[in-house]
């Protein structure tokens, strides 16, 4: 994961360095990708409330050690995601990225309290949340976050916050593509090992938002 997270930043400075921003510029007109992705972006967030039924349901729902796993896992990670996107609202330049970014929170928020429900109901721990700073984010020094697919360290969290402009816009979009992926593919083992059905619908509504959301990234940054 260190490496991964090297290439990141490598990634980050080296698009920043030859100007990639500009490709913002060329997609204002591209309102309908921001719709489109937003209603794929609502699917992860109707999710929520599929699996947010009253403690006697989800008790009476089987589950497996997966199902723990995967709620144990998504929280911290969705956590900095909304970590990285609250920092889009005074730092981005592009209307395109604080919409992003708000559309983020409005579906991850609402995920996490569904799965801290789950972890309760079923006797788990749920991962305390951190300071709320960058530094202190859950996956940036504990091993188990930091064995996460997709998880920023402290140093890519202190890069972002210190960026502002396109300079933030390019870093944003380029980690949380990366971040984005990493859910995506904790989402795939949820899907294909968890038992409990509330679970692996929310990880399949993931599954679709965040694959969506990376193609509209990618676009941004002036990638096929």
């Amino acid at each position: 994961m260190r490496n991964t997270r090297t290439l990141t930043r490598r990634a980050v400075l080296g698009a920043v360095s030859v100007g990639a921003v500009l490709a913002l510029a060329a997609c204002g007109n591209s309102g309908g990708d921001s719709d489109s992705s937003g209603d794929a972006g609502s699917d992860s967030s109707a999710s929520a409330p599929a699996g947010a039924g009253t403690t006697a349901d989800a008790t009476a729902g089987a589950h497996n050690a997966q199902d723990a796993t995967f709620a144990q896992g998504m929280i911290p990670h969705h956590r900095q995601a909304l970590e990285m996107a609250e920092l889009a609202a005074d730092r981005a330049s592009s209307a395109q990225v604080k919409d992003l970014a708000s559309r983020i929170e409005k579906a991850q928020d609402p995920e996490i309290r569904t799965m801290s429900g789950w972890l309760t109901s079923w006797g788990e721990d749920v991962p305390a949340a951190s300071g709320g700073t960058a530094k202190s984010m859950p996956g940036m020094d504990h091993p188990a976050g930091s064995g996460m697919p997709g998880m920023m360290d402290g140093s890519d969290m202190e890069m972002l916050e210190k960026a502002s402009g396109t300079d933030f816009d390019t870093m944003f979009l380029t980690m949380m593509i990366e971040h984005h992926k990493g859910a995506v593919d904790m989402a795939g083992t949820e899907k294909n090992k968890g038992e409990y059905e509330p679970a692996t619908s929310m990880a399949d509504g993931i599954i679709t938002a965040q694959t969506a959301e990376i193609a509209e990234m990618n676009k941004l940054l002036g990638k096929s």
